[in-house]
């Protein structure tokens, strides 16, 4: 099969691509011959080795955990999907080897979930990894109807999936964003506030009595600006930033779950969410691809089409 790999850890100018044999489909094992896939900020991250302590690398090491395509084989004990079902998840397994961007990839079961008929490959591919940390971070702090939610990036990837779900739940959106962006939030119902100097009072004015939830999907000082914004810490979640605990928020490092992934094809099923696609590649063009995800201006997903 065709791969992209990492010899060893660095950057996009270590990727090769390599014709190597399919991953073995073992017991338990789904074997999945990709549609797509996505770039995602935590991919040339761990190819740079800063990920090395929570996942190490086995190399040569195939990139990506966003999974998109159709099951081609089922090891002994897979009950729940067969041969020829279209399927969508996040591949991440405790030592990065087999990634996402190949031809064929390795999952277990709960790994993955039915691609609903509406989503189409790009998206699914783009889907799983924000779509579960946007969901999770929510949760973690309670995002409900008739809140006001504060979403820091909120036209980056995890941030523009995250307004959605809480406008599906009937929550108010701020989003934090360049003026560029203003016009994108716009579309998905979020009200657009510019980052800079001055940001905690431009909230305020929006918010007089502050977000009652806060999402950061940024880094820097969105935990500080939210408090200051006069959410209640223990509502402050981040997906970037491990210090908010010690504020009193929460920190969330995803990790997949078929609930969560049916929970998003029923919002994709109703039509309450979308994955913007900022930019598609081939697969021989991961490098570029991370190139592109690097300069941190991506709105939506940089998607890796596959077959």
């Amino acid at each position: 099969m065709k791969a992209v790999v990492l010899p060893r850890y660095g950057g996009a100018g270590e990727l090769e691509v390599v014709e190597i044999p399919r991953p073995p489909c073992g017991p338990g094992d789904i074997l999945i011959k990709l549609k797509a896939t996505s770039i995602n900020p935590v991919d040339w991250k761990l190819g740079a080795g800063h990920l090395d302590t929570a996942v190490p690398g086995e190399f040569p090491l195939i990139p990506g955990w966003d999974a998109a395509g159709v099951i081609a084989e089922v090891g002994a004990d897979v009950a729940d999907f067969e041969v020829g079902d279209e399927v969508f998840g996040y591949v991440r397994r405790p030592i990065a080897k087999w990634g996402t961007y190949a031809e064929y990839t390795i999952a277990e079961p709960w790994m993955i979930a039915r691609k609903p008929a509406n989503l189409d490959w790009d998206s699914a591919g783009g889907l799983p990894l924000v779509g579960v940390t946007a969901l999770q971070a929510l949760d973690a702090v309670e995002a409900e109807e008739g809140d006001t939610v504060l979403v820091h990036a909120a036209a980056g990837g995890v941030g523009t999936i995250a307004v959605q779900i809480a406008k599906a739940r009937g929550a108010r959106v701020i989003g934090t964003a360049s003026a560029y962006n203003h016009d994108y939030l716009l579309a998905f119902g979020a009200e657009p506030v510019e980052y800079g100097p001055g940001l905690v009072e431009r909230i305020k004015r929006l918010v007089p009595g502050g977000p009652d939830a806060a999402v950061d999907a940024v880094g820097g000082e969105a935990v500080e600006v939210s408090i200051e914004a006069g959410t209640d810490p223990s509502r402050v979640v981040s997906v970037v930033d491990p210090g908010v605990r010690e504020s009193g928020g929460h920190f969330v490092f995803m990790s997949v779950t078929p609930k969560d992934l049916d929970h998003l094809a029923g919002l994709v099923e109703r039509r309450e969410l979308v994955v913007p696609i900022s930019e598609t590649y081939p697969l021989e063009r991961a490098a570029d691809a991370w190139r592109a995800s690097q300069t941190g201006r991506t709105r939506g997903k940089i998607v890796l089409r596959i077959s």
